[in-house]
Parts: structure tokens; C-alpha cells; sequence
């Protein structure tokens, strides 16, 4: 992982301070919603008591609520135009057996209109006139009104309209009730109309089943229906965008007032806030989603723990426009009797706005400081990645030219840790420039030191030689000898080195065709690399360079010779020029063979380093000192290039290089033998 990468994670922990910014939002958030539903409760208790002094009526126990009707009712028993009240059918009758008997009624133009559905598989009716009819199948129907009663029997005695004439003496009541029904596999349908000016003030409904030895008891209830008058007085009494609703005790809306969408000149949180408001500040909305809309009943734990006779509070989301809902129900008692509930509701954009301010800020804050705190990181770490380069590129140059630098180490003078680094590494490659010049001149002194001591061994084996030695000393002797020789060679192979060193220290630059020299020297290769395959490739133009021509040549031919002792017989050598510009060249000599050790590619340029030490020494041969690469390196410094060794890619041999660019120009006055 990068520095800069590193920088930009330690960056990303200035998260953390919005984190906390975004809990102190949310917290406060908490803390004025809680306000707020404490005082919505109140004003909520408050208008309720405040409509209780009104002395409005409310039924007490179960009703049977008449919905309006917003299509015109055809009384015919096949309930098609009941689709949209059918959802809110009253179940009637046993709690056994809750589905026998359901009941919808509902109020168009003044009538009330009565639809019945049984279900009951037996055939056992009979027309409503028919004394049979009373232990038959049919609806008991009773109607009250001023304390009087009228009983029917709703059934015919086919499919179709009947007459069913009423029981009891109510003038108020109509005296015969005229519907229609409608049966099929699994039971009939009964509808009815009573006209506007003889509805009843409670009702009961029960089935009568012939197959049953007992019928069902009928139960009173109230009839109920939405109140316009009482939806005026709350309309007077509701703040702006506020609703309130008036809900029976059975959950029935008898009266709604009140609108919870604004004048449109609000001002409205943004899409954005609204969402981050939404899902991360206020998520928690549990409030019903029975309260939206016009339901003529509803089914909401709000209104079931107000009629409970605890007050409930919600919050639910209202679109999305970031504005939210809050609800209150509370129970409505007269005389100590709970009578139904009152739920008032308010559309709030208060806590959004505000809520978005808030996080416009905290976004906008968050944003500049990561910003800032990226920048400042950014700079830092390219600041300090460039100061780790300066001493990475010294250290890798020092290390290539074997200690020594074309300069002062930077960041010596620094006083911070890598301050401290790089003098622990300057101290570090004094020392191993010390010990460089050390092997450098190792070979001069055991050179000259090995003369002496090797010219006693020599004369002492001549005089031994003449003497009368038995016959079984003679092949000691001649080992002695030929050991004494070798060393002789390996003495005058380092004094070669030690001059070829001052030779390459004192030459002098020329200009040639640096192409044209390659090229002789390849010639030259062909005979001796036989019976390998040598390759040439060379600049169809000429090359000029400003160098010592005859050091370059020196340096090719060790290259040449490293690799011919490498190279299979089948094998190849691949030599190569190419120009760099600026006065600069490469040469590349390459061939197949086995690869250089990992450890050994940037030592073998080294002094007295060898990798045919790892071979088996082949007799009669004069031992390799590794002086032949460090020639070429010598010669690639003259030139103000490098020389480099690295396997092939496609790991069929080794390759080496020899970058070189001209060598400075001397003027006339720096030369003794121009003056």
C-alpha cells in the first residue's frame, strides 16, 4: 500500500467527526419531537374537552354505521353496485360462527339502503307472507324508532323482489319493506330500501336457519352515520393544516374535518435532506398507514388504544416531501362513559427544515474540512515521499557505484527522522566505500607483497632441483613448480588489473564511429564463437562518440569472452547497438545458456567476483579472478553510463549492457601535451 493511499485512509478518520455532528442531529431531532408530541397531546386533550362542552351526541356500545354512498344504489339482490362498500361489511350474529351473517348499510339521497348477506346452503323458504315462513330460512329484521318497533321477515320464495309486510305498531316505521334477493351455491343476498322519511333510530339484524332448533337473538343497535353538523364545529375549532376525525366506538369516522395539505407556499426541504431525513436522522416512523386517506372505518392501533381509554401518539411519513405526520387519539367520555375517540392530526415540516439546515451545515462543514484535511495529507505525504525518493535514488546510485556519490547525501542536515536516516546511511556507505577501495587495491598489494616470497619458492625449487633427489620426490617436486607457476599467473593477472585501472583513470577521448567499432570487433568474434551462432544488430548510420575507442574494445571483448565460456556449442550470441541520443549509446550482448543467481546480478560487476566459482575448475586452466566485469564497469564509468546484467525475459539466457555517453571535452589550456 502506498504512502499516499495510507495518508488518504488516515484522512477518511476526520469521518469520524461528522459521525458525531450527524448523532448530535439526530438527538436533537429526538429531543424536539418529544416536545412536540407533548404538546400536541395536550392541545389534542384540550380540543377534545373543548368539543365535549358542546354537548355533542355519541352512541354508546356497538352501532351499525350507514356509509355514504357515492353511486346510485339499484335494490335488485346482486350487490354489483356495493363494490366500494363492500370491504367494510359488519359481521352479525354469534362469535362462533362470525361470517354467517354480514351487513353493510349505507345512506344515498336521505334512504338508507340495507344489504345482507347469509351464508346458509338449505333450501326451506318461503314467501314473507306465508305463516311457513316464520320457521324458514330468512333475515329478522327490527326496526325502532321513538320506542317503538316493527319486525320483518326479509326472504322470498324464489330469486327476485318480494314484499315483506311488518310486525308491531310504529306509525313512524314503514309498514312494508320492499327488496330483492339473490342466492347461489353457498348462501342468498338480501336488499332492502327504507325511505328517508321513515328511517329507524336503531336497528337489529339476526338469521333464522331451519336447520337449527334455535335462532339467533337480535341485537339493537345504533344506527349512526357521518355527521355533517359536527364535521362544521370542527372545522371552526382545527388550527391550519391540521385534520381531526371523530371515530365510534367500532371504529366507524362519523365525523372528519380539516386538511393536512398547506397553502403551498411553505417552504420545503430538498430531495436530498428530505431522504437523508427519511432513512437516517428519523427512520423510526411507526404510525398506521390506516389514517391516510378517506376510510370510512378505521382499523389503526392508535384508535384502539384511544378507545381503549389511553391516549396514543404516532409519527408517519406524509409523501415524499420530507413532511411528517404527527397523530393523537384520545378517548371521548360523557357522563364516564366512553363514547368513541377524537384523532387529531398535524402535517409538521418544521423538524425536516430544520433537520436540513442542520445538515446542510453539517455537509457543507464536513465537506471543507475533508477537503482541507485531504490537501494538507496530500501535500504531506508528496512532500515526504519525495524526500524518501532523494535518499532512495542516492542510496541506489551509491550502492551501483559501490559506495560512492556524485554528490552530498541529501537530508543530512535535516533534523527530523529521515534526517536521522540518512546520516545512519551515510555512515553506512562510508563504510562500504571504505571497504571498496580496500577490494579495489586488494589485488595491487597482494600483487607486490606475493613477488618477493614468491621469487625465494622459485629460486629455493631451481637449487633443490639440481640436487641429487630420490626418484619418488622428482613428481612433488613438479607439482611444487607448477603450483608456484600458477600463482606467478594469478600475481601477474592482479598487477594487469591494478594498470589496466590506471590505464582506464589516465585515458585520453577521442572522437570515432562508435558503429564502426562495434562492428570491427564483431568481425573479429565470428572465428572465435564458432561453432555458435552469432548475431548482429546494428544502426544503419554511423554513431559518433567522444570516448576512448580502445577501452571500449577492451570491454567488449571481456563481454565477448564471458559469454563464449558460457555458451553451449548450439547455442547463440546476440550483439547489439543502439542510440540513445543526446551522445549516448547501449550495447547489449546476449546469449543462451544457464541464468545468473538472484543475489549475483548487481555484484558480478564487483571486484574478484566470480560465478564460475560455483562451476567444477577444469584442469591445466589458470583460476578466473572476476576482474573481466569490473573492467567493464570501469570503462561504462569513464563514459558517464553503467554497465547492468539481468536474465531474459523469455528465461533462454543472461543479457548484458553497457550504457555510455560522451565523455567531457578537455580544453586546450587543461592538456600539458597542448600547450
Amino acid at each position: 500500500m502506498s504512502l499516499r493511499l495510507k495518508l488518504l485512509l488516515a484522512a477518511m478518520c476526520t469521518l469520524a467527526l461528522p459521525w458525531a455532528g450527524w448523532q448530535f442531529v439526530g438527538q436533537t431531532e429526538r429531543l424536539l419531537r418529544e416536545g412536540q408530541e407533548q404538546a400536541w397531546l395536550v392541545s389534542t386533550s384540550m380540543f377534545a374537552k373543548a368539543l365535549l362542552a358542546r354537548s355533542i351526541d355519541l352512541p354508546a356500545g356497538g352501532v351499525l354505521y350507514a356509509q355514504r354512498a357515492r353511486e346510485a344504489i339499484s335494490v335488485d339482490g346482486y350487490a354489483d353496485d356495493w363494490s366500494a362498500l363492500r370491504p367494510y361489511l359488519q359481521a352479525l350474529g354469534p362469535a362462533s360462527d362470525a361470517r354467517k351473517l354480514q351487513v353493510a348499510l349505507a345512506r344515498r339521497d336521505g334512504d338508507l339502503y340495507l344489504l345482507a348477506q347469509v351464508r346458509d346452503a338449505t333450501r326451506a323458504r318461503f314467501d314473507p307472507a306465508d305463516p311457513r315462513s316464520v320457521s324458514g330460512d330468512h333475515v329478522h329484521l327490527v326496526l325502532e324508532r321513538g320506542g317503538q318497533s316493527r319486525r320483518y321477515r326479509l326472504v322470498g320464495a324464489a330469486p327476485g323482489s318480494f314484499l315483506a309486510p311488518g310486525e308491531g305498531d310504529a306509525p313512524d316505521l314503514p309498514a312494508t319493506l320492499a327488496g330483492a334477493m339473490q342466492e347461489d351455491g353457498s348462501g342468498y343476498r338480501i336488499e332492502v330500501r327504507i325511505a328517508a322519511a321513515q328511517l329507524p333510530e336503531r336497528l337489529g339484524i339476526a338469521v333464522v336457519d331451519s336447520a337449527q332448533a334455535h335462532a339467533d337473538p337480535v341485537e339493537l343497535r345504533t344506527l349512526v352515520a357521518y355527521d355533517e353538523a359536527l364535521a362544521r364545529r370542527l372545522q371552526a375549532m382545527l388550527p391550519s393544516q391540521a385534520r381531526a376525525r371523530v371515530v365510534s366506538t367500532d371504529g366507524w369516522v362519523i365525523a372528519d374535518a380539516g386538511s393536512l395539505v398547506g397553502s403551498g407556499v411553505d417552504p420545503q426541504p430538498g430531495w436530498l435532506s428530505a431522504w437523508l431525513y427519511r432513512h437516517f436522522i428519523a427512520p423510526a416512523f411507526s404510525g398506521s398507514g390506516q389514517l391516510d386517506g378517506n376510510r370510512p372505518r378505521l382499523d389503526a392501533s392508535e384508535i384502539w388504544q384511544a378507545l381503549s381509554g389511553v391516549p396514543a401518539l404516532s409519527w408517519r411519513a406524509a409523501g415524499d416531501n420530507g413532511a411528517t405526520l404527527l397523530a393523537a387519539s384520545v378517548p371521548l367520555q360523557i357522563d364516564g362513559s366512553l363514547r368513541g375517540a377524537l384523532l387529531l392530526e398535524q402535517a409538521n415540516r418544521t423538524l425536516p427544515l430544520l433537520a436540513d439546515r442542520a445538515m446542510s451545515g453539517l455537509i457543507s462543514a464536513t465537506f471543507i474540512a475533508l477537503a482541507i484535511a485531504v490537501a494538507i495529507l496530500f501535500l504531506f505525504g508528496a512532500l515526504l515521499s519525495w524526500r524518501i525518493r532523494r535518499l532512495r535514488n542516492a542510496a541506489e546510485q551509491a550502492t551501483r557505484n559501490s559506495g560512492q556519490l556524485h554528490g552530498p547525501l541529501p537530508l543530512v542536515r535535516s533534523r527530523d527522522e529521515l534526517g536521522d536516516l540518512a546520516r545512519s546511511f551515510g555512515k553506512l556507505l562510508d563504510e562500504v566505500g571504505a571497504y571498496t577501495d580496500y577490494l579495489r587495491t586488494l589485488a595491487s598489494k597482494l600483487s607486490h607483497e606475493l613477488n618477493t616470497p614468491l621469487a625465494i619458492v622459485k629460486s629455493s625449487l631451481d637449487n633443490l632441483e639440481h640436487q641429487g633427489l630420490p626418484a619418488d620426490a622428482r613428481p612433488y617436486l613438479v607439482r611444487a613448480r607448477d603450483g608456484a607457476d600458477r600463482l606467478g599467473t594469478i600475481v601477474r593477472a592482479m598487477s594487469e588489473a591494478s594498470r589496466v585501472e590506471r590505464a582506464i583513470a589516465a585515458a585520453e577521448a577521442e572522437d570515432f564511429d562508435l558503429r564502426a567499432l562495434v562492428a570491427g570487433c564483431a568481425e573479429g568474434y565470428r572465428a572465435l564463437a564458432a561453432p555458435r551462432d552469432l548475431r548482429l544488430n546494428l544502426p544503419a548510420a554511423p554513431l559518433p562518440m567522444h570516448g576512448a575507442p580502445e577501452l571500449i574494445a577492451q570491454a567488449l571483448d571481456k563481454l565477448f569472452d564471458n559469454a563464449c565460456s558460457f555458451t553451449p556449442a548450439e547455442g547463440w550470441i546476440a550483439l547489439s547497438l543502439e542510440a540513445l541520443g543526446d551522445d549516448a549509446a547501449r550495447i547489449r550482448l546476449a546469449n543462451s545458456g544457464p541464468l545468473l543467481p538472484q543475489a549475483m546480478q548487481e555484484r558480478l560487476f564487483d571486484s574478484l567476483v566470480s560465478v564460475r566459482e560455483r562451476r567444477a575448475p577444469r584442469v591445466g586452466l589458470a583460476p578466473h579472478l572476476g576482474l573481466g566485469l569490473y573492467v567493464v564497469r570501469l570503462v561504462a564509468q569513464l563514459h558517464q553510463g553503467r554497465a547492468a546484467a539481468a536474465n531474459l525475459a523469455d528465461g533462454s539466457g543472461v543479457e548484458f549492457q553497457m550504457t555510455l555517453s560522451a565523455m567531457p571535452r578537455r580544453r586546450l589550456s587543461e592538456g600539458s601535451s597542448d600547450a
